[in-house]
């Protein structure tokens, strides 16, 4: 039973260690006051950069509590602690700045010209027409 037991550490410290060279991990990360991002420079020597206040529980933080920014664990996340607030940089790097609920809020906030001359001319229509109900 004992080497069972030894086989499957090994095999986690493996996995362990391929994990380490194949998933995107954060060695630093600052934030930038200067264009509102949070830089995030990763164990491959790429750089990785989103805007801070996109980020769940990070919207209306000032930029001193954003400049706080430290590394979780073997760089799997950025945490700040004044905030209780938590993002993973696999999280991240799929574009998910929060959970589900905060993702939807955010979602279809983008504003353009044509949005705004679309939103006008259907404005000038009368609005959305109401709903057929079926009798």
């Amino acid at each position: 039973m004992a080497d069972l037991t030894d086989t499957e550490i090994d095999a986690a410290t493996a996995r362990g260690q391929m994990a380490r060279i194949r998933e995107p991990r954060a060695a630093a990360a600052h934030y930038d006051p200067a264009n509102g991002h949070i830089m995030v420079e990763l164990t491959n020597g790429c750089t990785f950069s989103f805007p801070a206040r996109i980020g769940q529980g990070l919207e209306d933080a000032t930029d001193d509590q954003l400049a706080q920014v430290e590394i979780l664990g073997a760089g799997y996340g950025l945490h700040w602690e004044e905030l209780d607030v938590d993002l993973s940089i696999p999280g991240l790097f799929g574009g998910l700045f929060g959970t589900k609920a905060h993702m939807a809020r955010h979602a279809g906030r983008a504003t353009s010209p044509a949005k705004a001359a679309a939103a006008r001319a259907n404005g000038a229509k009368g609005g959305r027409p109401r709903l057929a109900v079926a009798v």
